[in-house]
């Protein structure tokens, strides 16, 4: 290599650093949203099948909670012989470069048939 070639390889370096830095936590970031709507689509099904067997709402809802993401909403709404729950949230950016995105929404909905008691 020669001399002058030195300083070129380093400028390479401290710019592309980090943006490959940052490339990394922004897949982390998207890992963890997809995470997320997971969790709310567990948390949908499983609170509108605990209301469709019979399970008081109020406890349901607290299932609801416990598997979806932190800070999630659970709504029911009944009628017709069915229930429907929606999840919702939002996961958060990490700080730093991506701070200023915001919060990235989730949400899931289920349907469940009420069951004959």
């Amino acid at each position: 290599m020669r001399r002058g070639e030195r300083g070129a390889v380093t400028a390479e370096i401290a710019l592309g650093l980090p943006l490959l830095v940052s490339m990394t936590i922004g897949s982390v970031w998207l890992v963890a949203v997809g995470a997320a709507q997971v969790r709310a689509v567990d948390a949908a099904r499983e609170t509108a099948r605990a209301v469709a067997r019979g399970d008081e709402v109020g406890a349901a809802v607290e299932v609801g909670e416990r598997i979806a993401p932190a800070s999630a909403r659970v709504r029911v709404e009944q009628g017709d012989g069915q229930v429907r729950v929606v999840v919702s949230a939002g996961v958060p950016p990490p700080a730093g470069l991506f701070a200023g995105l915001g919060r990235a929404p989730v949400r899931a909905e289920a349907v469940a048939v009420l069951e004959e008691p």
